[in-house]
Order: structure tokens, then C-alpha cells, then sequence
């Protein structure tokens, strides 16, 4: 007996011909982009299939030859489907970022979304053609389904950046292994509110942190060590969220006498609801350090031991309402602990009276067939944030734009603007500023295909000029450091970075 299988390869020519052809008979009622993406996503299922059928090939063989029962035959033909459906097996995922950043001296320059005074306190600018560091992020999945109906999902991620250009660079090397978390879904035995729950442990960024890309800049970022549940559907239009995690403060100065030292530490425990009602968010967040506020923070000032923080955001599925395209719009803040209002709970470092308030809004359309083009504006205003009467405020107006030139190349173009108004109150030694940066970038930008802000891998040829008032390189002195030591110093005033800076480079950056 003969079995007459196809090869991988014309079994999936065969079905992209078929499948494109399908493509064009619904030209009608769907554009150019969504057949092209709905094309791509099925021609990959078309592979998973082949895939599949090889196995079935192979299980038939040997169960014939009799080296397989009819039950490992059957087990075994149970997971090659599940793995065919993308419900169970292994999967890898990547983010990286690698460039130079020449500046007209022909030396490394200084650069990053969070150079200026306001990058300590958050404040980003735009990142086209202002990063001069490797960063990668490699994401390992297992994916697995049992019997029973129920799903379960590993995650391993690890993580490195460095400024050097150095091939071998474990001297400057920040290698980390960020999250570790396991993940259950479809549980049979969970019923009503809970019938389509997950729920998890371990060490995880949580699910629904969402940023704006080009500053580089998280609008809302909560992870650390916990567990949780996610989507309880509490009403009909109403699905929550719940969890806790923990944040070490440690090594921290100390008022009080500690036998044997003089420091001391502290978890940071975050107990979060996350709530959504159709494209509306509303996220709460309660903070407890215990014995946080014995760090010393300056005469007569004590650090938070608690902090409240909540955020409501709105995900827009047009570009404000005016045409085709997307927006995100967010309002979040926090006291006490809470302050930091963008990384929570990872600050212990803030005063019982701290406040702080931001806005977050960006959005991405097409404002012609090769033209696309993305505003951000991210502002905090905040108040005795780190010791009494201190006063900082800073906003950030950022344009992406876009011009699509041929299937595999466009020009990027990048307007950034900040203003901050920072009062620190002698912090550190630093001083009081008030001052505008400017940023200006051009990237010539190569891929292998064109099309809307989130195509990857690409490879940007860049020039970038940014300008900023005389006064902004006082804010913190050569060689600052803090109460710990530890060196504070920022870029600005440096020498050779005092404003009207040219940068030159090339960078690629790529995710999937």
C-alpha cells in the first residue's frame, strides 16, 4: 500500500494560489492592506496544516511498519493537531534595538529617550535617531492543552542592553532574566463570573501595559513578583482584573540605629484592580512598604509607607473620532508612593506628601495612501515628590511621520519638543531650571515591506539636530552624586553637549 502525500512546498504554493485567488474575488469589500494581512495569516495556517499532514504521514507509516499502537497513534495525532491550531508547542519572540550615535566630532555622542534634566522624573523625548545603545529582549513560550479543555502558558524572558559598541561587553552587560511566570486558561471547573478567567504566579510584566512607542516611554507599567486574575467578566460589559506583586526597596540610608548596619529594606506590596467598560479603563492601584518611612530623605521629612495611584485611559479604535486609525488617551495619578505614576510602585525614595499628575495621548492614521503619521503628547506635573516643596513640571509634543516611497523603503521624519520647569529645592546639589529642547530627525529607512507604523524588522540611516536653552545645563553639576554616592550626573553641560548638537547614524531595530 502506497500513501500519495504532497511536498511542503507546492502544498503551499497550491494553497496561496488558491487563497489569493479567493483574495481578489473579495477585492469589493475589502482594501488592499486587509487582504494582503488576511492573505499572509492564512497561507500561515496553510504551512501549520502541511506541517501537520507530514506528521500524519509519518504516524501512519510507522503505526503500518508496527512500531506504533493504534492509542500512541491517536494520543500522538491529538497533539499534532493542537500544535497545527497554535494551541500547544514552543514559540520564541524578540525585541531588539541596536545603532550608532556619531555626533560631528566623530565620537559617540550622548543621546536617548530620557536624556534631558526631565528624563529622571520620566520625562521622554522622541527616540528617532537619538539612541545609542543595544538592547535585546529574547521572549521563550510553551504553550500546552489537556485533555480536559484547559491551556496553560510558560514565558521565560531575558534581557541585556549596553551603550558599548564592543562585541564582547560582559564588563558593561545588565543580563537579566525579567519574567518567569506560568499561566492557566479554559479551566473546566471555573464557572460564571470566572468561565473565562485566567489566572497566573510568578514573575511577569503585566498583561495590559500599553506605551507610546516612539518616546519610548510606557503610559502605564506595572510588574514585579505576584499572581493574579485576569478577565472575570463581572457584568456584561464589564470584565476586571485582579492582582498583587511585590517591589523590593533595599539597601536604602536608615534614621534609626540597625544592629549591624546601617541600612535597611522592604517589599513594596501592589494590590491592583484593572477594570474595563467597552474601549474604557479604569485602573486602581493601594501600595503598602512597611518600615519604608525610616528612610532618611532629609531633616524632618519621612518617606512614604503607603500610596494610592489610579489611571483612567480610553482605547480608541479611530484616530480621535476623525477618521480611520487608532488613539489612546490616559489620565493617571498617584500619591504618596503612588507618584510614580508611570513605573508603579518602583520608587520608595518618595516623600508621604509626593503628588504627581499625567497626560498621555497619542494616536496613528494615514493622512494620504503613502503618507502616515503619529502625534504623541505625554506631561506630568508633580509636588513634593522627593523632599517638601520641590515642584516639577515638564510636557513632551512629539510627530512621527512617515512617507512611504516603494515596497521596501520610506523616509521617517520625527519633530520632538519639551518643555520642564524644575524646582528641586537644592536636591543633590542640583539647581532650579526652566528651559525648551528641540529635537529635529530625517531616516532614510529600508525594510522588507512597507505598511503602517508596527512593520518590522527595519534598518534607519539617520541625521538628527537638537537645541536646547543655555540654562537647563545647570540643573545637575559634573560629577553630582547623591546621598548613597551613587553618580547623578546628567548629559547636559557636559563638555561637547551644550546645545545645537548634530548626531549622525544608523540603527535597526526589529520585533516579532
Amino acid at each position: 500500500m502506497h500513501t500519495v502525500t504532497l511536498k511542503k512546498p507546492l502544498a503551499i504554493a497550491i494553497a496561496s494560489a488558491s487563497l489569493g485567488l479567493a483574495g481578489m474575488a473579495g477585492a469589493d469589500t475589502h482594501s488592499l492592506e486587509e487582504r494582503l494581512a488576511d492573505l499572509e495569516a492564512r497561507i500561515a495556517a496553510a504551512e501549520q496544516r502541511a506541517d501537520a499532514a507530514e506528521q500524519r504521514a509519518k504516524l501512519a507509516e510507522q503505526q503500518a511498519e508496527g512500531r506504533l499502537s493504534q492509542d500512541e497513534v491517536e494520543e500522538r495525532l491529538a497533539r499534532v493537531e493542537r500544535q497545527a491550531s497554535g494551541e500547544e508547542g514552543f514559540s520564541f519572540n524578540v525585541y531588539a534595538r541596536s545603532g550608532l550615535l556619531i555626533g560631528e566630532d566623530g565620537k559617540s555622542e550622548e543621546g536617548g529617550p530620557y536624556v534631558t534634566p526631565a528624563g529622571s522624573l520620566g520625562g521622554a523625548v522622541g527616540r528617532l535617531g537619538n539612541e545609542p545603545d543595544t538592547y535585546a529582549e529574547a521572549v521563550f513560550n510553551y504553550k500546552m492543552r489537556f485533555d480536559n479543555g484547559a491551556k496553560a502558558h510558560y514565558r521565560t524572558m531575558i534581557a541585556d542592553g549596553t551603550t558599548t559598541s564592543n562585541d564582547w561587553t560582559a564588563a558593561e552587560s545588565n543580563l537579566n532574566v525579567r519574567q518567569v511566570y506560568a499561566e492557566f486558561s479554559d479551566l473546566p471547573s471555573f464557572t460564571g463570573a470566572f468561565e473565562n478567567a485566567s489566572i497566573w504566579a510568578g514573575k511577569r510584566f503585566d498583561r495590559d501595559n500599553f506605551d507610546i512607542h516612539w518616546l519610548d516611554s510606557d503610559i502605564v507599567f506595572l510588574s514585579g513578583t505576584g499572581a493574579g486574575i485576569y478577565d472575570m467578566q463581572l457584568a456584561d460589559n464589564w470584565k476586571s482584573n485582579f492582582s498583587l506583586y511585590g517591589r523590593s526597596f533595599s539597601d536604602f540610608p536608615v534614621t534609626r540605629e540597625s544592629p549591624g548596619d546601617d541600612s535597611g529594606d522592604t517589599d513594596n506590596l501592589i494590590l491592583t484592580s484593572n477594570n474595563y467598560f467597552g474601549n474604557w479603563q479604569w485602573m486602581v492601584n493601594g501600595m503598602s512598604a512597611a518600615d519604608n518611612e525610616e528612610r532618611d530623605i532629609g531633616e524632618g521629612q519621612e518617606a512614604a509607607e503607603s500610596g494610592f495611584h489610579t489611571m483612567v485611559a480610553y482605547h480608541g479604535d479611530s484616530f480621535f473620532g476623525l477618521g480611520e486609525g487608532n488613539f489612546k488617551a490616559a489620565v493617571l495619578h498617584g500619591q504618596g508612593l503612588g507618584a510614580e505614576v508611570k513605573g508603579i510602585g518602583a520608587r520608595g525614595d518618595l516623600t508621604e506628601d509626593a503628588t504627581a499628575t499625567r497626560l498621555a495621548l497619542y494616536g496613528t492614521t494615514y493622512v494620504a495612501p503613502k503618507w502616515r503619521v503619529a502625534p504623541a503628547i505625554l506631561a506630568e506635573t508633580s509636588e513634593d515628590r522627593y523632599v517638601d516643596g520641590d515642584q516639577y513640571d515638564w510636557a513632551t509634543l512629539n510627530v512621527r511621520l512617515a512617507n512611504e516611497l516603494t515596497q521596501n523603503f520610506e523616509m521617517q521624519y520625527e519633530a520632538s519638543y519639551q518643555w520642564m520647569d524644575l524646582d528641586p529645592q537644592g536636591l543633590d546639589g542640583r539647581t532650579a531650571v526652566e528651559g525648551d529642547y528641540t529635537k529635529l530627525t530625517i531616516a532614510p529607512t529600508f525594510k522588507p515591506q512597507v505598511g503602517g507604523f508596527w512593520q518590522r524588522p527595519e534598518i534607519r540611516l539617520f541625521a538628527s539636530w537638537s537645541d536646547w536653552d543655555e540654562e537647563l545645563n545647570g540643573y545637575i553639576l559634573n560629577d553630582a552624586t547623591d546621598d548613597n554616592g551613587n553618580d547623578i550626573s546628567d548629559s547636559f553641560g557636559q563638555p561637547d553637549f551644550t546645545g545645537s548638537q548634530w548626531t549622525f547614524g544608523v540603527q535597526t531595530e526589529v520585533w516579532f
